[in-house]
Order: C-alpha cells, then sequence, then structure tokens
C-alpha cells in the first residue's frame, strides 16, 4: 500500500478538486489527503461542547465527542469508488462521515455526509491554510436554504512542522454546538477493517 501520490493512480479527492492549487499546499495537508486503500493518522485534540440542550441533543444526535482539554484522537480513512470515509476517534467515542466530489450544482465542491446531513463546501487555500467553506447543504437530500444551515469555520494548517485542525460548528438557534482543535500524525499506517 502507497501512501504518497503514485504517477499511475487517479489524483486523490481533494488533488483533483483544487486543481492547480493543489500544489500550494504545504507538504502536511497534502499528505493528509493524498493516500490510498486504508490508512489513519494518530494525535490530540482539545474538544468544547455547546451548553444549550438543544446543542447537546444535536451533539448526541451526530455522535460528537465529549468535551475534554486533551484527548488522544485518531482518524481513519479509506476510500472506496471514490467516496472516502473518515471515522474519527476522540478516545472512546467515534463518528464518521463520507466525503465525495460534488455533482450538478455541487459540481467542483467537496461534499461531506453527517447522518442525514450532506454539506456541500469549497475547498480554499489561501497563506498556507486550507479552509472548508459551506456553500450549500441538504436533509435526507432535500436541499435547504443556506440561512438555516449551521455556521462552520474548518481549516487546516501546518504550525511546528505538524498537520492541525480546527472545527468549530454554531447555529444561531444553539450556539456553540462543538468546536475541536488539534494535531495529528501523517497518515502512514495500515489498519484492519
Amino acid at each position: 500500500m502507497s501512501t504518497a501520490h503514485d504517477s499511475f493512480a487517479a489524483p486523490s479527492l481533494y488533488a483533483q478538486l483544487l486543481g492547480e492549487a493543489w500544489a500550494g499546499l504545504p507538504l502536511e495537508i497534502r499528505a493528509m489527503h493524498d493516500w490510498r486503500g486504508r490508512v489513519e493518522a494518530r494525535g490530540t485534540a482539545a474538544v468544547e461542547r455547546g451548553s444549550s440542550v438543544l446543542a447537546r441533543l444535536v451533539g448526541k444526535a451526530i455522535g460528537l465527542p465529549a468535551a475534554s482539554t486533551a484527548t488522544p484522537v485518531t482518524v481513519r480513512f479509506s476510500v472506496s469508488d471514490g467516496v472516502e470515509t473518515w471515522t474519527r476517534m476522540f478516545g472512546p467515542e467515534r463518528f464518521s462521515s463520507t466525503q465525495f466530489a460534488g455533482r450538478g450544482r455541487a459540481a467542483n465542491l467537496l461534499c461531506e455526509r453527517f447522518a442525514p446531513f450532506t454539506f456541500a463546501m469549497a475547498l480554499v487555500v489561501a497563506n498556507g491554510r486550507l479552509s472548508l467553506v459551506i456553500r450549500s447543504w441538504r436533509v435526507l437530500g432535500m436541499p435547504l436554504p443556506l440561512w438555516l444551515c449551521p455556521r462552520a469555520e474548518a481549516h487546516e494548517s501546518v504550525a511546528d512542522g505538524l498537520f492541525r485542525f480546527h472545527v468549530e460548528i454554531r447555529h444561531r438557534l444553539t450556539g456553540l454546538i462543538v468546536r475541536y482543535r488539534g494535531s495529528l500524525s501523517s497518515p502512514t499506517e495500515v489498519f484492519e477493517s
């Protein structure tokens, strides 16, 4: 199994969507998105959860991790037919999503599905950072107005030679739902299914 870009393999999902901007990303970010087969990355994260009842219910429904100042994180990545599955484990808690290239109105966007929710996001490269910006969303396949969508700040960066992630999700009805940030090693370890 190779985790580096193979000249005979199709470009990874993120490389396809970013096109020429892909080369402008730091090596540590490209390594997190340029793999084949099944790999995992390990690190640590701090997690903050919203305190409102509605925020806690939404977090529980999606399976978001509990609040912690420093918890071990493992992210397992696998790909099949162009669809990536990301399984995130914060300590003993786990939640998964699938990522794939958008079609139709979501062409050139990264789509990520969490349970009944699918978010179409633009991948934006600026100042050595990769940001994911929500452009549209669906619930059970039905498009909804963007003003109803949760607000997300999600970006990847590099500091001290480490891949860093930051995800913050809020909604006008709940306030903060979750904020998690931390670092991961390069995804080089093969895992068993």
